[in-house]
C-alpha cells in the first residue's frame, strides 16, 4: 500500500473538502493520510470520518499542515487565497504536489505562487472538471474564428454560499475568449452594468453572476451577432466532477518536474 500516493485534504470540513475526502477514500489509486482545518475549528482532534457523520477513517483532523504534508505525496486544496499561499510554501517544503482549486485569487496572489513552483509541482485551475476545460478550449477557438461583430458574454450561476464573483471558471472562459481574439482581458472586461450605461462597447467581454439555492455550477459563453447567436454551455450537477478532476491532477503530478501547471496540461489538451 505504501506505493499508493498519500493525499492530504485542506479545508476538510467544507463542502468540497468533504467531497474530496469521500472521493479519495473510495479510490483504489490513492489513500487519505491527512485532513487539515484552521486552528480552533471544532473538528480538530476528531477522526475526519466521524466528524463527517460516518464511520471512522483512521485520519485525525489537524491544524498543523506541515506535519500532515510531510506524510503525503499530494495536497488537494480548495480553500481561500490567503490560506492557499501559506499551504503552497509548506507543500513546496514537503515536496508535495499541490493541487489548487481555490478561486478568487488575484493576479498578484497567483504570481506569489511562483517561488513554491520552483521546488514542487503546482497544478492550479479555476475549475478541475474535464467538461469545463474542454469548454475553455472551444471558447478560445470560437472567439478566434469570429470577429467583433459577435459580442461575447459569460454568464455563470452558483449556490448562494459562493463568496467570489465572477467565478474562477467564468474568468477562465473570459481569458480564453480574450486570448482567442488576441486581446488582454483586463482591457476589455465589462463586469458592472447598472443604470444608464450607454450602448455596449464593441469588443467588450461581459460577465454576469447569478447566485441562488444549491446550484453547483453553470456556465454559458454567448456569442451574439445580428441575426444569430452561438451558446457554449457546461452544467455541473455534482461536485464530484471537481473532486475527480483534482484527484486526476494529483496523480498526474507524481514525478513531474517542479513547475506551475494547469488542467490543460493534465488532460493533454
Amino acid at each position: 500500500m505504501t506505493h499508493i500516493p498519500g493525499i492530504v485534504i485542506t479545508g476538510a470540513s467544507g463542502r468540497m473538502g468533504q467531497m474530496l475526502v469521500q472521493t479519495v477514500t473510495t479510490s483504489d489509486k490513492v489513500r487519505l493520510v491527512g485532513a487539515v482545518e484552521r486552528p480552533g475549528h471544532d473538528w480538530i482532534g476528531r477522526d475526519v470520518g466521524e466528524a463527517m457523520g460516518g464511520q471512522p477513517l483512521g485520519v485525525t483532523v489537524t491544524d498543523d499542515p506541515l506535519e500532515a504534508f510531510a506524510r503525503a505525496q499530494a495536497v488537494i486544496d480548495f480553500t481561500a487565497p490567503a490560506a492557499t499561499l501559506e499551504f503552497a510554501a509548506l507543500a513546496a517544503q514537503a515536496r508535495c504536489v499541490h493541487v489548487i482549486g481555490t478561486t478568487g485569487m488575484t493576479p498578484e496572489q497567483i504570481a506569489a505562487l511562483e517561488p513554491a513552483s520552483r521546488h514542487a509541482v503546482i497544478v492550479r485551475a479555476g475549475n478541475m472538471s474535464l467538461g469545463v476545460n474542454l469548454l475553455v478550449q472551444l471558447t478560445k477557438k470560437v472567439a478566434a474564428a469570429l470577429d467583433e461583430d459577435f459580442d461575447i458574454e459569460v454568464i455563470e450561476a452558483h449556490h448562494h454560499h459562493k463568496v467570489d464573483a465572477p467565478s474562477g471558471t467564468a474568468l477562465m472562459l473570459g481569458e480564453a475568449a480574450a486570448e482567442g481574439r488576441g486581446v488582454d482581458l483586463k482591457d476589455v472586461s465589462d463586469r458592472a452594468r447598472d443604470g444608464i450605461t450607454g450602448a455596449r462597447t464593441r469588443g467588450a467581454i461581459g460577465f454576469h453572476a447569478i447566485r441562488g439555492g444549491d446550484i453547483v455550477g453553470e456556465h454559458d459563453v454567448l456569442f451574439a451577432a445580428p441575426g444569430e447567436r452561438i451558446v457554449l454551455r457546461h452544467i455541473a450537477t455534482d461536485r464530484a466532477v471537481f473532486a475527480r478532476g483534482a484527484l486526476k491532477a494529483a496523480l498526474w503530478g507524481q514525478g513531474k518536474t517542479p513547475g506551475h501547471y494547469d488542467m490543460v496540461d493534465v488532460l493533454g489538451l
